[in-house]
C-alpha cells in the first residue's frame, strides 16, 4: 500500500508517464539505478518501474489503454481481454439493460468495457488496493462509473438493485503477486450463492474454460470464448441475458473479427472415418462446448478417432471453427520414417503438433532431419491403437 500511495501522487503520476512502458529485465535494473541516482525515493522507484513493466505486459490485453491504466501483477493475469469483455458489454446492452454492478471487479478490465458502451458501472472488489486501482482505471467516466471496496454479498444485501450483475469469482488464492489456485468450493464469493443470484436476476458468471461442466445450473447458457487460439473463459448466462434456446455456446475471436456456434445442447458426435484429405483442429472453445458434431457435420467430416479431437474428410471446405490442414502423406511416429520422408520433400522448418500421444514436441524435433527451404506441420497423433504421423500443410485460415 505504501507504495502505491507514493504512485497515486502528480509526481508519482508524471514520472510513470515519464518513464513509459518498460519491456526487459535489462531495462528494469537500467531505470531502477537512474531513478534512484536522482534521488526518488525506494517506494516510488519500486511502484513506477513496477507499473511501467506490468503496463507493457498489459498491451496484449487492454491495447492503447494500458498506457494509461494502473496494475496488480495478480489483476492484470486475471483481468477479462477488452476485445473480449466489449462481446460481454455488447450482450447486456443488447438486453436493453443500463445498469450493471461488476462484483469483483479486480482492476476493471470489464468494468472499463460496461462503462465504455455507455452502461452505468458499480464496481466493487474486497480487496482494498485492488479496489483503489479500479477507480483510477475507471475515473475517465465520472459518475457513470462508481468503484467501491466490498464484498459481492454484502453490495447486493444492501438493497442495491442493478439491472444485470457481472461476477468473477476470485479462483485464486488473495494476494498482489504470486497466487495460486483454489478448488471451485473455495471460490469468493462461493459459487452457490453465485448461482443463486443468477436464479433471480439477469447475471453473468465468468468462470475457468475448465470448470467442471456437471456443476453448472441446467437452465443457464454457458458460452465458451477463445481468443486468438487460446480458450480464455467460460461463461454462464442467466434471466435476460442467456439467447433463448441456446445451452451450449463457442464464441471464437480472431483479431478484430468473431464467429459464434451455438446450440440448444451438446452436439452428438459424427461417426469415425479413415484419414482422408483434410484434417481439422476444432478450435478449444468448440471442444468445450461439445459442438465438434455440428462443426464436422458442416465440413462434411468424420472423426478420425472416437476419443480424438481432430475430424477428417475429403471435401476442400474449412470454417472459422477449425483451423484445416492438407495431408500429404502418413507414416509411422517414428524418427526414422518420418526424417526420410522430411528429407524427400527438402522440409527444413517443421511446426510439430500432437494430440493423444505422450511425446515432447521439443524432444522429439531434436531427434528429425530437417535440411531444405521447405516449410510443413507434422501432426503426431493416436489412431485407434497406433501412433501415427501426418505430415500436412496449413490451409488459410478462414475469413
Amino acid at each position: 500500500m505504501s507504495e502505491l500511495r507514493a504512485l497515486l501522487t502528480p509526481e508519482g503520476l508524471a514520472l510513470l508517464d515519464e518513464v513509459g512502458l518498460i519491456e526487459s529485465t535489462a531495462d528494469v535494473a537500467r531505470t531502477v539505478s537512474r531513478l534512484r541516482a536522482a534521488g526518488h525515493s525506494p517506494d516510488l522507484v519500486s511502484a513506477v518501474v513496477g507499473q511501467a513493466h506490468l503496463r507493457s505486459r498489459a498491451t496484449a490485453k487492454f491495447g492503447a489503454f494500458a498506457a494509461r491504466m494502473l496494475f496488480t501483477r495478480a489483476g492484470l493475469e486475471q483481468a477479462t481481454r477488452l476485445a473480449v469483455a466489449a462481446r460481454h458489454a455488447q450482450r447486456i446492452r443488447s438486453a436493453g439493460i443500463t445498469r450493471v454492478a461488476d462484483l469483483g471487479c479486480g482492476i476493471g478490465g470489464d468494468a472499463l468495457a460496461f462503462a465504455g458502451a455507455g452502461l452505468d458501472v458499480l464496481a466493487v472488489d474486497a480487496d482494498e488496493v485492488t479496489s483503489v486501482i479500479a477507480a483510477y482505471n475507471l475515473a475517465p467516466f465520472g459518475d457513470a462509473a462508481v468503484v467501491r471496496h466490498g464484498t459481492a454479498e454484502s453490495t447486493l444485501s444492501s438493497g442495491t438493485e442493478p439491472g444485470a450483475v457481472w461476477m468473477d469469482p476470485a479462483r485464486r488464492t488473495a494476494g498482489h503477486s504470486e497466487t495460486r489456485r483454489v478448488s471451485a468450493d473455495d471460490y469468493s464469493p462461493s459459487l452457490d450463492w453465485a448461482f443463486d443470484v443468477a436464479a433471480r436476476r439477469p447475471t453473468g458468471i465468468k468462470l475457468g474454460p475448465a470448470h467442471d461442466r456437471d456443476a453448472l445450473p441446467d437452465d443457464d447458457e454457458a458460452q465458451w470464448v477463445s481468443a486468438d487460439g487460446s480458450v480464455v473463459e467460460l461463461v454462464v448466462w442467466s434471466g435476460a441475458l442467456a439467447r433463448e434456446g441456446v445451452r451450449r455456446a463457442a464464441l471464437v475471436i480472431r483479431g478484430e473479427r468473431s464467429h459464434e456456434l451455438t446450440s440448444s445442447g451438446d452436439a452428438d458426435d459424427v461417426p469415425v472415418r479413415a484419414l482422408g484429405a483434410f484434417l481439422h483442429e476444432p478450435d478449444g472453445a468448440v471442444i468445450r462446448a461439445r459442438l465438434i458434431g455440428d462443426v464436422a457435420r458442416s465440413l462434411d467430416a468424420g472423426m478420425l478417432d472416437e476419443h480424438i479431437a481432430y475430424l477428417t474428410s475429403d471435401a476442400a471446405l474449412t470454417s472459422p471453427f477449425v483451423q484445416s490442414f492438407r495431408v500429404r502423406e502418413t507414416m509411422p511416429a517414428n524418427p526414422k520414417a518420418i526424417s526420410a520422408v522430411l528429407k524427400a520433400n527438402g522440409i527444413g522448418r517443421l511446426e510439430i503438433k500432437k494430440r493423444g500421444v505422450d511425446i515432447d514436441p521439443a524432444a522429439f524435433r531434436k531427434k528429425l532431419t530437417l535440411r531444405g527451404d521447405e516449410e510443413a506441420t507434422l501432426i503426431l497423433v493416436r489412431i485407434g491403437d497406433q501412433r501415427r504421423a501426418i505430415l500436412a500443410d496449413r490451409v488459410p485460415a478462414f475469413g
